[in-house]
């Protein structure tokens, strides 16, 4: 059996993993389920997506296998697992490439630079530059999932809408859950301390939805 055929077949092996976080370090999550500790690569803002160590998580994995080495790479959704697969299709991008270019752009943000052919936007992602950049958009352009295209979302809650969606959350479920998280909150808490306990709340409501 060929690397190819049988990185393809891993993927079903290996839907994905719930566990309790161990430990959340640069571009790596540990994670211990059924006695096993598991040593997972992860974009940074799909790890910012998951609970604290200590907590309950699911990572959705893909195992990368070659005669000499075997690694398990992880993602908040399949959404963003996908990415990285259309990712790995570009010329010039491996396995850790693009957990790097994903680490710095947030899924939206990503999408919308790839429909627009905004090169200049692809270009300050650490781990690109301009030939990757122009590689990426002819090979990708259309191929994920077109949220960057819906139209904006409007809340009152704009400047931490879009916090949350660099770090790869839906637009649309952020903005619900802010909402919902701002109805119960004391009303006498206001200005900057009501907006941090909103997007620490937001960022644990939508963690527990992935």
């Amino acid at each position: 059996m060929s690397s190819r055929s049988f990185l393809s077949y891993s993927l079903g092996m290996f839907n994905s993993i719930r566990g309790t976080i161990t430990e959340k370090l640069i571009d790596t999550l540990r994670m211990v389920t059924g006695g096993i500790e598991w040593d997972i690569v992860m974009p940074t803002l799909d790890m910012n997506r998951l609970p604290p160590a200590g907590e309950t998580g699911r990572v959705f994995t893909w195992l990368y296998h070659k005669e000499d080495q075997m690694r398990l790479f992880g993602f908040a959704d399949d959404t963003r697992r996908n990415t990285f697969l259309e990712l790995l299709k570009v010329e010039g991008i491996g396995p850790r490439g693009a957990i790097k270019i994903m680490g710095g752009i947030g899924q939206e943000d990503l999408e919308r630079a790839l429909e627009s052919e905004d090169i200049s936007r692809l270009e300050v992602v650490p781990g690109l530059g301009k030939k990757t950049a122009q590689k990426m958009i002819l090979a990708l352009k259309g191929k994920l999932a077109h949220v960057s295209t819906a139209p904006q979302i409007a809340s009152p809650y704009g400047d931490l809408v879009e916090a949350l969606g660099e770090m790869g959350y839906d637009k649309r479920a952020a903005a619900d859950v802010l909402a919902k998280a701002d109805a119960v909150l004391d009303a006498g808490i206001s200005g900057a301390e009501r907006e941090n306990l909103l997007f620490k709340q937001a960022i644990k409501n939508l963690s527990s939805l992935a």
